[in-house]
C-alpha cells in the first residue's frame, strides 16, 4: 500500500505536468517526420522553388524496414534527451527542495520511494514509444508498404529495453546528485561515451547496448532474430536490474553528493 501511494502521487504528479499528454505527442512527431518528409520531398521542394521550372523529380523509393530504422534513429538522439529532460528532477529536484527528507519521515522505505518512480515513468516512455512507433507504423504502412503489425509490436519490445535502460541511468544519477542539471549532463555524457565505445570496438563488442539499434535493423530485414540480438537485450535487462539495485543502495545510504 506504501508503493501504490508513492507510484499514485507520480502518476498524478505526472499528469498535472502535462507529461502524460505532451511526451506521446513528441514521440509521435519524432517518428513520423523524417517518413512524411521524405515521401512528400519532392513537393516540399516544388512549393519552395528550389528547382528549376520543368526539372522532375524522383526520390528513390525506401522500403518499410527502412522507415522504421530512421525513426529509430530520430528516437535514438531526441527520444534519449527527452526522457533525460522529464526525469532529470524526479529525485533530485525534490531533494533539493527537502520534500524527499519529509516523504521518507512517513513510513515509506527507501526502495519504495525509487522503485514507484521508477515504475510511473517506465509507463509513460512505453506508452509514449507504443504511440509513437504505432503512428510510424500507420504511415508506413500507408505510403511505403506493407509491414506486419506483429513485427512492429516486436521492435517496441525490443527498442523499449534501450528506453528503460536510458530511464534506470537517470534515476541512478538522481540518487547521487541533488542538481537536477549534474543529472542530465552525466546521463547524457555517459550515453554519448557509450556511443563513442561502440563506434571504436562495435565490431567486436556485438552484444554492446548501443548496438540494439543494428540488430533490431537486421530483424526487419531478414524476419528472424539473431542471436546477437537475444544477447543485447539480456545484457541490457541486466543492467537495467543492476543499475535499479545500486541506485536504491546509494539512496538508502544516503551518500549524497
Amino acid at each position: 500500500m506504501q508503493w501504490m501511494t508513492m507510484f499514485r502521487k507520480e502518476i498524478r504528479e505526472n499528469w498535472q505536468n502535462k507529461k502524460w499528454l505532451w511526451v506521446p505527442v513528441v514521440m509521435i512527431f519524432l517518428t513520423i517526420m523524417d517518413p512524411l518528409s521524405y515521401y512528400y520531398l519532392p513537393e516540399i521542394i516544388e512549393l519552395t522553388g528550389g528547382v528549376p521550372e520543368g526539372t522532375i523529380l524522383e526520390i528513390p523509393p525506401l522500403a518499410p524496414n527502412e522507415v522504421v530504422m530512421m525513426s529509430l534513429e530520430q528516437l535514438n538522439m531526441f527520444g534519449v534527451l527527452i526522457i533525460t529532460l522529464i526525469t532529470m528532477g524526479t529525485i533530485a529536484g525534490e531533494r533539493n527542495s527537502g520534500i524527499t527528507e519529509i516523504i521518507l519521515v512517513k513510513p515509506i522505505k527507501y526502495d519504495q520511494y525509487v522503485t514507484a518512480k521508477w515504475f510511473s515513468f517506465l509507463l509513460l516512455i512505453w506508452l509514449a514509444l507504443f504511440i509513437g512507433l504505432l503512428a510510424n507504423w500507420y504511415y508506413t504502412n500507408l505510403l511505403f508498404g506493407d509491414l506486419d503489425f506483429a513485427i512492429m509490436l516486436q521492435v517496441i519490445c525490443l527498442y523499449g529495453l534501450w528506453f528503460t535502460f536510458v530511464l534506470t541511468l537517470s534515476i541512478l544519477y538522481n540518487t547521487l546528485f541533488k542538481s537536477p542539471g549534474l543529472v542530465l549532463a552525466s546521463t547524457i555524457i555517459t550515453i554519448f561515451g557509450m556511443s563513442i565505445i561502440n563506434m571504436i570496438f562495435g565490431h567486436k563488442l556485438t552484444m554492446f547496448p548501443n548496438q540494439l539499434s543494428n540488430h533490431i535493423g537486421e530483424f526487419l530485414t531478414t524476419g528472424e532474430i539473431s542471436n546477437d540480438l537475444i544477447g543485447t537485450s539480456i545484457i541490457l535487462i541486466v543492467l537495467i536490474l543492476l543499475l535499479l539495485y545500486i541506485a536504491t543502495f546509494i539512496f538508502k545510504r544516503k551518500e549524497f553528493i
